[in-house]
């Protein structure tokens, strides 16, 4: 039976290919350390999971969900906006989705027609590729440079371009560089925006995991960023809660609507008691988990900059995220570099290509693994 074309168009789905290869050498008996996949390896906070364990026991719990998700999470979620200073409707402004990745996602198939544009950082999340190319759209890549601090450069754009462009896929800090974006940065992004009449699409899954007294700041702080911006948040980084799946979108109401009224005809929500759990108990509750998660990775940061520094590499100890990105040694490409940690070491990482073409050459460690 033949698959659609749209499918044809895809590669394969980068962790897929990864878990296959630790999957094959498992079974030969083979101990591998995967330094690859972004999964958090430490449980989810106590106070999280007794929460859970009590709303999961609710019979209210058990019946189909709302599509746009509880009041209660979106109030929670406004809660965590308006620590940062930033004001949001939780009626209007919010809606909950299964795991920021499905949001981001489903963007694309709210506002893309066949020929619009999305533009694209490069590299990147592989989703942000995949779906605009699912939907129909042609994604157009805006290198990020190691000179420009991994931003792009909003004035290569050609106008031409940026005229059939729907929308603009943004993630600070940044997967796979770990770059973090300045408030005047956000500002460039929201006048390019306005001059054009796109949506920005800001993935800031990783706004809570920083180092050395850095705050991330969040796209909607920006004055007039809900105008033209809606923001993708997750708790997975942050509570150590990626198989949980809950998330959520913010910011411009229209654009949050038309993404709510999407989901309605494709999922029935999420589980009520993961929003009741992790709405009170995650982000309205204690908030020392976070500051412990950021206070384990930046161990290991300083452990794996410290060691490749020692080997001869010249990194910066990245400010968040919980990944390196390197320059491979030089006399090998990305996917040399890889297959020789592996075939000698069965060290897996990521080779740079895999998030785009702009990424040949750099490889991305991650440092959610036991620091023994």
């Amino acid at each position: 039976m033949q698959e659609a074309r749209r499918l044809q168009a895809l590669p394969p789905y980068l962790f897929r290919r990864i878990e296959e290869k630790i999957e094959r050498a498992t079974r030969e008996g083979r101990e591998v350390i995967s330094l690859a996949i972004g999964d958090p390896d430490r449980p989810t906070p106590a106070h999280i999971v007794e929460a859970m364990v009590k709303e999961v026991h609710d019979p209210v719990n058990h019946t189909y969900p709302t599509s746009i998700g509880l009041v209660a999470f979106r109030e929670a979620v406004a809660a965590w906006y308006r620590r940062r200073g930033v004001e949001i409707e939780p009626q209007g402004e919010v809606v909950t989705l299964i795991g920021s990745k499905e949001g981001l996602a489903h963007i694309p198939f709210c506002y893309l027609d066949p020929g619009d544009v999305a533009l694209l950082t490069d590299p990147g999340y592989p989703v942000y590729r995949s779906c605009t190319i699912l939907a129909g759209g042609e994604p157009y890549f805006l290198p990020l440079a190691p000179e420009r601090g991994f931003l792009p450069d909003f004035s290569a754009v050609p106008s031409e371009v940026a005229r059939k462009a729907k929308l603009l896929f943004l993630n600070y800090p940044n997967n796979p560089t770990a770059a973090v974006a300045s408030v005047d940065f956000f500002h460039e992004a929201v006048a390019f925006a306005r001059t054009y009449d796109l949506l920005i699409c800001h993935d800031a899954a990783y706004i809570d995991i920083t180092y050395d007294g850095y705050r991330a700041p969040s796209f909607l702080e920006v004055p007039g960023a809900k105008e033209v911006a809606i923001e993708f948040g997750s708790l997975s980084k942050p509570y150590n809660m990626t198989g949980w799946r809950l998330g959520w979108v913010a910011g411009n109401g229209d654009a949050v609507s038309v993404l709510g009224r999407l989901k309605s005809n494709l999922d029935s929500g999420c589980f009520q008691a993961v929003q009741k759990a992790a709405g009170v108990a995650a982000l309205l509750g204690p908030q020392d988990c976070v500051r412990e998660v950021c206070r384990l990775y930046q161990q290991r940061r300083d452990l794996v900059v410290e060691a490749l520094n020692g080997m001869g590499w010249k990194l910066e100890k990245p400010r968040a995220t919980f990944y390196i990105w390197a320059p491979v040694p030089r006399g090998y490409t990305s996917a040399e570099f890889a297959e020789m940690l592996f075939d000698r070491a069965l060290v897996i990482v990521t080779p740079g290509e895999e998030y785009g073409q702009a990424g040949r050459g750099f490889f991305r460690l991650s440092l959610t693994v036991d620091t023994e």
